[in-house]
């Protein structure tokens, strides 16, 4: 399970001759995605810059099938 969580905080002011208004919203937020079975838990990394947040989940190499030969008589 991969879990994201935020909290966002933003003030916003405007001053006019008339009037002075100051806005304000603060909130946190959360998300979660399941991981298929085939991600490298231990080898995900995560980045964030210039508000863009990059998650790398390298995949596990796959379990190589074995053939078996069967002879019919």
């Amino acid at each position: 399970m991969l879990t994201i969580k935020g909290e966002r905080k933003r003030d916003e002011e405007i001053k006019r001759e008339n009037y002075h208004r100051i806005e304000r919203v603060y909130g946190s937020f959360s998300r979660s995605f399941t991981l298929p079975d085939a991600v490298k838990e231990d080898k995900v990394k995560a980045g964030y810059k210039d508000g863009i947040l990059e998650i790398t989940l390298p995949k596990a190499e796959k379990a190589q099938t074995k053939a078996i030969p069967i002879t019919v008589e």
